[in-house]
């Protein structure tokens, strides 16, 4: 009879989820506050950005601040909730980094370079949110793997 020893292999997949939740939550808080700068600076109409002519999603300047400052106060305010592991903030998570994605998709030629910086930002934070598994999912997908 050959004994298996999953605690150590339970424990480490426990650690990683909890690190990546943790690196999201960290990322998405980042993401927000840069986010609130850039509507501010928006809003404000500061002379950091390009204007465009001829742009298909062409918005006046100060409403692509006013759609970066509300995204990025409510990813500040979902990165507490994964500070706390909670499950709405893990799937709001989600949600909000892509929408922070299309937001600087659209507005791409207003700051190309940041908006690319901010695209890939986002995609960290997706991938470490669905990635990582809470205990019950874990364990659930750990058994039916072991059935097969």
């Amino acid at each position: 009879m050959t004994a298996t020893h999953t605690t150590h292999a339970h424990t480490a997949k426990r650690h990683w989820a909890e690190g990546l939740t943790a690196f999201a939550a960290v990322m998405l808080m980042i993401a927000g506050v840069l986010d609130i700068c850039r509507g501010v600076m928006a809003i404000a109409e500061d002379d950091v950005f390009v204007t465009t002519r001829n742009y298909v999603f062409a918005f006046d300047l100060t409403g692509w601040g006013w759609v970066h400052l509300i995204l990025g106060a409510v990813a500040v305010i979902v990165s507490f909730g994964l500070f706390q592991s909670a499950t709405w903030a893990r799937v709001a998570g989600v949600v909000i980094g892509g929408l922070i994605i299309i937001a600087n998709f659209l507005s791409l030629p207003y700051s190309p370079v940041w908006s690319i910086v901010m695209i890939a930002f986002s995609g960290f934070i997706i991938w470490a949110l669905c990635v990582a598994r809470d205990d019950e999912s874990a364990d659930s997908f750990a058994g039916s793997s072991r059935g097969m």
